[in-house]
C-alpha cells in the first residue's frame, strides 16, 4: 500500500515537471501572416453573405488576398459552381407562349469585368474614382466574364427575354457600353437600361427596384435576378429567383 502511495507521488511530480517546463512557441512571421489571412478570409465571406455592409474600401492587409483571389482560380471557379446552378434552374422552367418570360442582369462585374480597372486601384483598397472610372468605361475595353456569358446565350436560345440593368450614367456612357457588350458576345437582349436623368441621386436598390417594377408592370415575369452587388438584388419585384456573384472590391448600397 505504501509503495503504490509513492508512485502515485512520483507520477504526479513527473507531470508537474513536464507542466514547469513546457515554454510555449514564439509567436512567428509565419503564424501572424496566417492569422492576417484568416481575417481576411473571414472579412470577404462577410461581405459576400451581406453581414459586413456600407464599407468604403478593402482593408489593407487584404490587398494580397483579394488579388489573390480575383486573379487567381477562385473566383472563376465560384462563377461557374452559381452559373451550373443558375443553368440548372433555366433548364427546369417552363416558358409560356407569350414571350413575357424574363430574366435580369446586371452588367458591371455580372456580364463584364473591371478587373483591370480596380487592379490599378489595388483591387479596392484605394477609394471610389468616379471620375476614373467613367473614363474607363468610355474606352469600351471590358472583358466578358465567361461563366455569365455562358448564361446569357442559353436565356436567349431558350427564348427569355434578357434585360441588362446598370447604374451607369445613360447620357454619357450608354454608347460606350452598349458597344462593349456586343463585341464582348452579349448580343440578342430585349433592353439595355441604364440610369437616366430621374433616378439621379437615388441608391441602387431603389432605381433598380423602380426599373423591375416597371418591366413588371409591362406584364413580363421576372424569372430570375443576377448581379455582383446585394443591392442588385434587394427591394421591390426581385424575381422568382435570386443569385449572387462574388465582388469584395466594392460595395453599392
Amino acid at each position: 500500500m505504501r509503495r503504490a502511495g509513492e508512485l502515485v507521488v512520483l507520477l504526479f511530480l513527473a507531470v508537474l515537471s513536464k507542466a514547469v517546463s513546457y515554454s510555449p512557441k514564439p509567436y512567428t512571421r509565419r503564424s501572424e501572416a496566417s492569422e492576417g489571412a484568416s481575417y481576411c478570409l473571414s472579412w470577404r465571406l462577410g461581405v459576400e453573405a451581406n453581414n459586413i455592409r456600407m464599407w468604403r474600401t478593402v482593408p489593407t492587409q487584404c490587398l494580397s488576398h483579394i488579388e489573390a483571389y480575383m486573379v487567381g482560380r477562385q473566383y472563376n471557379r465560384d462563377l461557374n459552381l452559381i452559373m451550373d446552378h443558375v443553368i440548372n434552374y433555366v433548364k427546369g422552367i417552363v416558358l409560356s407562349q407569350d414571350g413575357l418570360d424574363a430574366f435580369v442582369l446586371d452588367v458591371d462585374d455580372t456580364c463584364i469585368s473591371n478587373i483591370f480597372f480596380y487592379k490599378g486601384k489595388r483591387f479596392g483598397c484605394d477609394p471610389y474614382d468616379p471620375q476614373g472610372f467613367k473614363a474607363w468605361a468610355m474606352k469600351g475595353g471590358c472583358p466578358a466574364i465567361p461563366a455569365v456569358l455562358r448564361l446569357f446565350n442559353l436565356l436567349v436560345e431558350s427564348g427569355f427575354k434578357v434585360f441588362l440593368v446598370t447604374g451607369r450614367d445613360e447620357e454619357t456612357l450608354f454608347q460606350a457600353t452598349s458597344d462593349n457588350l456586343n463585341n464582348q458576345g452579349f448580343i440578342g437582349y430585349e433592353r439595355l437600361i441604364l440610369r437616366t436623368a430621374a433616378y439621379k441621386g437615388q441608391s441602387a436598390v431603389m432605381y433598380k427596384s423602380k426599373i423591375r417594377k416597371q418591366l413588371v408592370g409591362e406584364g413580363y415575369r421576372i424569372w430570375g435576378n443576377v448581379g455582383d452587388q446585394w443591392s442588385d438584388l434587394e427591394g421591390d419585384c426581385i424575381g422568382n429567383r435570386t443569385f449572387k456573384l462574388p465582388n469584395p472590391m466594392y460595395f453599392v448600397p
